[in-house]
């Protein structure tokens, strides 16, 4: 369990409200954890020890890529939302049931798409709970950010019980290419924290029995598909391919 430690002192029954959200422990002092929270002055971040650590990892909705994304990203013609339906005028309900940093989901949400969150993952949640919070201050950013909604638990479970979207988004955890330059830091430290996700089957076919229109798997281009299941077609861009899994 990822332990979580408040280093701005001001914020303590912020820390205490996060801990008990996502059952994280909350430490008094950072010890020797590999991975370890840290709620500061103005963001949650998670760090990693050791001497080749990438830098803190944590969610930005408003600046950095996500603003460039939004920006320039290609808006209804890019791969990730000709995938997801986005034709015309049409804003499908999408659930993205492997959340994890809240990027692509934050995408949808940008061209209108009304979004739900599954991360099961503690203190990814956390993380991504600061982000949407965060954002929701934002003049710009906040319209858009009210369209995602967190859940913290087992997508399979859960995509039995809410309430039924027309698209299913998923995008499982594959191993990292420890050796390749392609693979920044910061995404090994989240490969390590995270692990491999063993039930992408199960959740790919749970998916296809509960989604109104389809179910979408963004994998790396090139990649096999998901436990062998063939889609009926697919939407590459240079590094990506999403497989299209019709109802």
């Amino acid at each position: 369990m990822t332990a979580l430690w408040c280093e701005a002192a001001a914020r303590r029954a912020e820390a205490e409200a996060l801990a008990a959200r996502f059952g994280l422990t909350l430490i008094d002092a950072p010890g020797d954890d590999e991975f370890l929270l840290v709620l500061g002055e103005t963001r949650l971040e998670l760090r990693q020890s050791g001497e080749d650590a990438p830098g803190p990892v944590f969610v930005d909705f408003v600046a950095g890529k996500a603003a460039h994304r939004r920006r320039f990203g290609g808006g209804r013609g890019q791969p990730l939302a000709r995938a997801a339906g986005l034709k015309g005028g049409a804003n499908p309900g999408v659930i993205d049931a492997t959340a994890g940093l809240g990027r692509d989901a934050f995408v949808l949400a940008t061209l209108g798409c009304e979004m739900t969150l599954i991360e099961r993952q503690p203190a990814v949640a956390a993380l991504l709970a600061d982000g949407l919070a965060r954002a929701a201050a934002d003049a710009e950013v906040g319209p858009i950010v009210a369209r995602m909604r967190l859940v913290h638990g087992d997508a399979a479970a859960l995509l039995r019980t809410l309430p039924v979207a027309d698209v299913v988004y998923l995008d499982p955890m594959y191993p990292a290419r420890e050796k390749s330059a392609a693979v920044k830091k910061e995404m090994r430290a989240f490969h390590g924290l995270v692990g491999r996700d063993e039930d992408a089957v199960e959740l790919l076919d749970v998916a296809r029995a509960v989604a109104r229109k389809r179910v979408v798997v963004k994998r790396p281009r090139g990649a096999e598909f998901v436990g062998g299941r063939k889609p009926s077609a697919s939407v590459e861009s240079k590094n990506t391919r999403y497989d299209l899994y019709p109802v």
